[in-house]
């Protein structure tokens, strides 16, 4: 497996995308993840996206994380969001996202962010799974799924 910094309008990216969307959108019916994004947002040093590709070079796995702020969205300085992380479905089980999550901490806590933060939802328990037993509590709600019922928010100390 190699992990690889590509930009968020990558086509592999792009690729991982459109397949986590049609997940989020079997998961939950409705059109995917609304959040606003910006290719700009994943670029260093205000963020970073991460493809892992497979021995054949196709891409496996995926995840970012982009610089938030105090903000009307419920972001305190010094955050950094987790977004995209994403696992196809032939190659989970091996510690891919395992693996993402931690190179992405690292990139942020090396670019001065003070906490990684995520939104993920109660009908991705496997997400759930891997970040609390990675150190994530719930914290505030955040972001654009805030008044959401189905929306859980966790937090690192980086």
């Amino acid at each position: 497996m190699n992990m690889r910094r590509v930009p968020f309008d990558h086509p592999d990216a792009v690729k991982l995308n459109d397949e986590v969307q049609a997940e989020y959108h079997v998961r939950y019916g409705d059109g995917g993840d609304a959040t606003a994004l910006d290719p700009t947002d994943f670029e260093p040093p205000n963020g970073v996206y991460l493809i892992v590709y497979d021995e054949n070079d196709s891409p496996v796995a995926t995840g970012g994380w982009r610089a938030r702020d105090l903000n009307a969205e419920g972001n305190l300085d010094g955050d950094a969001e987790l977004k995209r992380m994403f696992v196809v479905t032939a190659a989970r089980g091996r510690g891919l996202a395992r693996r993402v999550l931690a190179a992405l901490e690292e990139d942020a806590r090396a670019a001065g962010r003070a906490r990684m933060v995520l939104e993920t939802g109660i009908k991705q328990p496997e997400a759930i799974a891997l970040y609390t037993s990675s150190g994530y509590e719930p914290c505030a709600k955040f972001g654009h799924y805030r008044h959401y019922e189905d929306s859980r928010c966790f937090a690192k100390a980086l």
